[in-house]
């Protein structure tokens, strides 16, 4: 899910935004504990070792369509395929996969301290568990008096089937330390128990509820921002359009990491990157079939695919991310494309390893 974004969805604070070390389909729990066991090495020790020794372990390095993989990155890959393990997702089954996520995020020595509370707050269908994060120096210097730091509403990825608070609890901290920022993290509801378009109904309904609240929370609330990664970065966007068509306040920016645009397209780079990088395409349309069937909507109707909608104008301020070697690549770099043609102010961040 975003280190300092040098790579592929692998956060140096947060698992693969969509993604964990997975155990081969059908392997036992013994095979999940070895592959574990790796992992919380490789994460402890990989990125300790010099970059020549590095490149002296892997022989080659790896270059895709012009970009160059992280050697710290291609050696925690060959690792974990030594363990017999590829992709993101553990198993078929949700909740074992959910589970395989958490572990991740609990390998990773995070030590990020900010003012963290649970909340819960009103969603479409019922309360929606969130989790505010309070800067330690929550104010700026604006001409005067210190004001109100801004609040960054923020969605986690995982295809819309995993992820949840804890998994980004690293990469919120990270965000509300380094940019000074509010975090509400939203626990939208998932698939395949809760079918499109429920998480975009709970984004826009958080999303409400802190333009409302922002001040209870010691925030700006008229500078009320939304983000996430991944299939969070879907859900970001849609919320700017729900914002644009109801007339309601817009989101001051919109914080794009790597976001799904199209539910239902097919890019080069997913192409390119159909396996070996975290995220494989069997992943993706496993997300998708979770998501998707059985949905009152389709993947290709705008209200779930953002690239696809027909008036792209009026939207916030983006910032997009997008790194070189993640197969949502394409689709992140072409509907910032799009916006910026429709008049928005769209600003890019082309991670090439």
């Amino acid at each position: 899910m975003t280190r300092s974004l040098p790579g592929v969805q692998a956060p140096s604070v947060g698992p693969p935004a969509c993604g964990a070390a997975a155990a081969p389909r059908g392997k036992s729990r013994a095979t999940d504990v070895v592959v574990n066991a790796v992992t919380r090495a490789g994460l402890g020790v990989i990125p300790r070792i010099p970059d020549s020794l590095k490149r002296l372990l892997l022989g080659r390095s790896i270059t895709v369509d012009g970009n160059t993989l992280d050697t710290t990155l291609q050696l925690m890959f060959a690792a974990q395929r030594a363990t017999g393990a590829s992709g993101l997702v553990a198993s078929h089954d949700p909740a074992v996969a959910r589970a395989q996520l958490r572990a991740l995020a609990g390998m990773l020595d995070i030590d990020i301290e900010v003012g963290v509370s649970d909340l819960s707050i009103a969603g479409a269908a019922g309360p929606i568990p969130s989790r505010h994060y309070r800067p330690r120096d929550a104010g700026f210097e604006v001409a005067g008096p210190a004001a109100p730091a801004p609040l960054l509403v923020f969605y986690h990825g995982g295809g819309f089937v995993i992820g949840d608070l804890d998994t980004h609890d690293g990469l919120c901290r990270l965000i509300a330390r380094d940019a000074g920022v509010h975090v509400l993290s939203v626990g939208y509801r998932l698939a395949p128990e809760h079918k499109a378009p429920a998480a975009v109904e709970d984004a826009f309904a958080a999303y409400r509820w802190a333009t409302d609240h922002a001040a209870e929370l010691g925030a700006d609330p008229g500078r009320v921002a939304v983000g996430g990664d991944s299939a969070g970065g879907n859900l970001a966007t849609l919320v700017c359009h729900l914002a644009r068509d109801a007339g309601v306040t817009l989101p001051a920016l919109q914080l794009l990491i790597y976001p799904v645009t199209n539910l239902r397209g097919e890019t080069r780079s997913q192409t390119l990157l159909a396996e070996g990088y975290f995220l494989a395409k069997r992943d993706m349309d496993w997300f998708m079939d979770n998501y998707l069937s059985g949905a009152e909507v389709e993947g290709t109707d705008p209200r779930l695919s953002p690239l696809l909608a027909g008036d792209l104008s009026g939207l916030p301020p983006a910032l997009v991310l997008t790194a070189g070697f993640d197969p949502l690549r394409d689709e992140g770099n072409q509907y910032a494309a799009a916006m910026r043609a429709a008049g928005t102010t769209v600003t890019t961040v082309r991670w090439d390893r």
